[in-house]
């Protein structure tokens, strides 16, 4: 007993170690954009911004039209969440439901795509845009999501609903409901922390995504966060307090949505199983 007891008290004292260690950068990344250029590299570091620098926010987010790159982005978050969302669960409803000829044989090709490294279709998938005229246009950053809504997610959510026992969809046909009936009434209401999941995994890497708007979008007012962002840094680089309110708006979203969504998300990972 005293030796599960130390060894709780380990793993307890490990994780707060690790804890520790990745929200350090996060708070100090938001005491220094409530600080003056002045305080932030102060030795020994003072961790209370004293006094507070509110107006760091509207100096940072006023220099360059962040309310556009704002607004940008949501549309571009909204347009693939949706797009993701629909696909995925449709896709991964048919590898996991429904019986039909080469389905493993397919989903096999599919997961190998998984090992090809992104480089590899940059400069194809680029031309082929450009040759359809949506160069400089959000289409190209949302388009794809609905066609599959990322091998990823549907390597999840069929892991998902293969845990869902079969005799559901069975009753389902006794009462008369079709592939539709099923999806829709009993699949989705019990799979609803995966697909909460999938839609956190994909808020995040499509708020984040810095390569697609570089590469696709060349006009100022069609850019997103992550760009103007990137295009404050390299204009205004000394001053890091402007910076790091800047920052902070940027990443606010992103924590605000993971803290709301927490209980699914663990809740998801934890029901997913791995069956094959």
């Amino acid at each position: 007993m005293k030796t599960s007891r130390l060894t709780l008290a380990a793993g307890y004292a490990a994780l707060i170690l690790v804890s520790v260690m990745f929200i350090t950068p996060f708070i100090w990344l938001i005491r220094s954009s409530l600080m003056n250029l002045s305080q932030i590299f102060t030795m020994p570091p003072e961790w209370i911004p004293n006094p507070v620098q509110w107006g760091n926010f509207k100096k940072a987010l006023t220099i360059l039209p962040f309310d556009t790159y704002f607004m940008n982005t949501f549309i571009i978050v909204i347009g693939v969440l949706v797009g993701t969302i629909v696909t995925s669960t449709v896709a991964a409803f048919g590898f996991s439901r429904i019986q039909w000829k080469g389905r493993d044989i397919v989903f096999a090709i599919l997961m190998s795509s998984m090992m090809l490294p992104a480089a590899v279709t940059l400069i194809p998938s680029f031309l082929g845009w450009q040759m359809l005229g949506f160069y400089d246009t959000y289409y190209p950053l949302i388009a794809p999501a609905y066609f599959g809504g990322g091998i990823f997610n549907i390597f999840l959510l069929r892991q998902f609903y293969l845990t869902i026992p079969r005799d559901f969809d069975e009753a389902a046909v006794v009462d008369g409901a079709g592939y539709f009936g099923i999806y829709f009434k009993i699949i989705l209401p019990l799979s609803r922390s995966a697909v909460i999941v999938v839609a956190l995994f994909t808020f995040l890497g499509t708020w984040n995504d810095f390569m697609g708007p570089l590469i696709y979008l060349k006009s100022d007012h069609l850019f997103t966060l992550a760009l103007g962002l990137q295009m404050f840094q390299g204009t205004y680089t000394a001053q890091w307090d402007l910076l790091m309110a800047a920052s902070a708006a940027v990443v606010l979203p992103c924590v605000v949505v993971f803290l709301v969504g927490q209980r699914y998300f663990l809740e998801g990972i934890t029901l997913t199983g791995l069956k094959g």
